[in-house]
């Protein structure tokens, strides 16, 4: 017996397509809070003027943190993720995320603009029925318009 895909038409129709952009700000108290919270020890997450005497511009965000998003009540909140399909299977759960970066000095003070696409799907029978995997990718730019990061995003609906 097969299994009737849960990929559907409308599905397919929105690889590729790219959420409007949103704004990021990068901050001191952020990055200090992510870089104790993951166990950074290194002093260019904390001390801004440790940062500028390894020449830094201030304190660095650190791997995996790339700024909170901005919210603005009454206006729309960025990003499409994997939460944002639409399918019957219920469950979520973060199939991993990888980080590429094009510039290693991003920095407390900086303001990003990301926009994210369904980058592609999958599927596959798991022991509890039918896994649908979604991959999302999403690139962020500084405030010169450079890409300064791509991360890509795997959630997994069961």
């Amino acid at each position: 017996m097969t299994q009737e895909s849960v990929i559907t038409d409308e599905m397919r129709a929105a690889i590729g397509q790219e959420s409007p952009p949103y704004t990021l700000e990068v901050d001191k108290t952020a990055i200090r809070t992510f870089a104790r919270a993951v166990g950074h020890t290194d002093l260019i997450y904390y001390d801004e003027e440790y940062a500028r005497s390894k020449g830094h511009r201030s304190l660095v965000c650190p791997p995996g943190f790339l700024g909170h998003p901005v919210f603005i009540p009454g206006q729309p909140f960025g990003g499409m993720g994997y939460w944002s399909i639409k399918t019957p299977l219920k469950r979520i759960l973060n199939g991993g995320t990888e980080f590429e970066y094009f510039d290693e000095d991003i920095c407390a003070g900086d303001v990003l603009t990301a926009t994210t696409k369904l980058a592609h799907l999958r599927e596959r029978a798991g022991s509890m029925g039918p896994m649908l995997f979604i991959i999302s990718e999403t690139t962020y730019k500084n405030q010169d318009g450079e890409v300064v990061a791509r991360m890509t995003g795997t959630g997994i609906r069961y």
